[in-house]
């Protein structure tokens, strides 16, 4: 629930020129071959110096009502809702109402370590407050409204993880709290500050605080694919705030992300500040590598849907996709369309169909004496997926029935059952591995 999705793979090789007109038709038929092979529904938009330079939808919005998705299709974005509550505490900072050493005792003295604890902490992740969506329960009230009393009191419960600044660990509380600081400060409900400070300042159409989902407003419901698309869970938008609360369209996210790195919601200074990483966090924001260059900005997943959305700084390209169903990684969709509008070599997925029985047969930790990792092949819903040790996972391409291939890194993989082995094949490299578990 609204814990962030492992960002784009650090990938290495040579880089391509950028070419102004990249292949719009090849990043359609990208799209149209995920669409049409049920790997995912939801919205894509790009940015360039300001501008959209391509958008496109796939997949419905409502399928109960056969509804499609279109570009102005709103989604719930989770986390990155974050990004958006630590622009306004910026805000705060510059209008000397608040500063990032502002202890959390000033406003819930009630929080354990509070005096310790400063706004700093909270906007990297270092306050070690217990993440409440962690909870064993948290499943059984997600979709129940909450008060701010009830909800303040579950986060004052948990017992510390760790003593503050000691270390950074993704919580949910962090940004609760920052939440109702800012209402606090403003004397207003969040959702007005975000209109007044942000949708407004920055013309966004499609952007507001999220309550139930409404398709006759063009807003989608979000799905999973055990086996054919089911409605997801719908979690009550009480309980997020400012830290998963937002609704908006990739469009919109875009436009926020040039608003905010053109200084038009802070000075460029203070988006410098919130860009300098530590431990994996900035202030409200997430730095990922793509070959040589750099981004900015945020994930978010909350109930079916999932979602990404960054600024590439010298490239001045903003990339937003908000999936309302997901089955190919929404990681594994950007890096196909960062690599076809940045004109790298990328070849379309096959998507050969291989039954659930046969992929259960693969299922195991694979490594051998003279591989330096373990390689962990599990399946997520109907996708194989495979996880070296410490390193994010990956979704595996299949080629026939038992050869998978992760293209962006120049990975195959060669199951052979009857032996538990499997052969790994990167850059020319070949290495047999056998399954030592299970």
């Amino acid at each position: 629930m609204m814990k962030y999705l492992a960002t784009f793979l650090l990938l290495t090789g040579p880089f391509y020129a950028f070419n102004q007109q990249f292949d719009t038709s090849k990043l359609g038929k990208f799209l149209d071959l995920v669409e049409e092979n049920e790997r995912g529904m939801g919205s894509l938009s790009i940015f360039k110096d300001g501008k959209e330079v391509y958008q496109k939808s796939i997949g419905y919005s409502s399928l109960s009502d056969r509804k499609k998705a279109n570009e102005k299709t709103s989604y719930r974005i989770g986390s990155i809702s974050k990004t958006f509550t630590a622009s306004i505490i910026m805000q705060l900072i510059v209008e000397k109402r608040l500063s990032l050493e502002t202890k959390l005792a000033d406003y819930f003295p009630e929080i354990p370590n509070a005096n310790s604890i400063t706004i700093a902490y909270l906007l990297r992740h270092r306050s070690g407050i217990f993440n409440f969506t962690n909870s064993k329960d948290f499943a059984d009230w997600m979709t129940t409204p909450q008060t701010k009393e009830t909800l303040l009191s579950r986060i004052v419960s948990f017992r510390p993880v760790f003593e503050p600044n000691e270390k950074a660990e993704y919580s949910n509380s962090n940004y609760v709290l920052l939440s109702w600081i800012i209402e606090e400060i403003e004397k207003k409900p969040y959702p007005r500050v975000l209109n007044e400070r942000i949708v407004s300042a920055c013309q966004l159409n499609r952007t507001k605080y999220g309550g139930k989902i409404d398709a006759k407003q063009n807003e989608a419901f979000s799905y999973i694919k055990p086996d054919d698309w089911e409605l997801s869970l719908e979690s009550d938008m009480s309980i997020l705030q400012g830290a998963g609360g937002i609704a908006s369209s990739p469009t919109d996210l875009n436009k926020f992300l040039n608003c905010l790195f053109e200084g038009k919601v802070v000075s460029k200074d203070m988006v410098a500040r919130m860009t300098q990483i530590n431990d994996g966090f900035g202030l409200g924001m997430l730095q990922v590598p793509f070959y040589s260059k750099k981004a900015y900005g945020h994930t978010g997943g909350i109930d079916g849907f999932s979602s990404m959305a960054y600024f590439f700084p010298d490239e001045q390209v903003a990339v937003a996709y908000i999936s309302n169903g997901t089955v190919m990684p929404v990681n594994d969709i950007l890096i196909g369309v960062l690599s076809i509008y940045f004109g790298m070599d990328y070849d379309l997925p096959a998507f050969i169909s291989v039954e659930k029985e046969i992929l259960e047969k693969y299922e195991g930790i694979y490594g051998d004496s003279s591989f330096p990792l373990d390689i962990s092949v599990f399946i997520n819903g109907e996708q194989l997926m495979a996880q070296a040790t410490n390193q994010a996972a990956f979704a595996l391409e299949a080629v026939s029935e038992n050869v998978f291939k992760f293209s962006p890194a120049g990975i195959i993989m060669t199951f052979t059952s009857e032996e538990n082995q499997m052969i790994f094949e990167q850059m020319g490299a070949k290495h047999k591995l056998t399954k030592k578990y299970p």
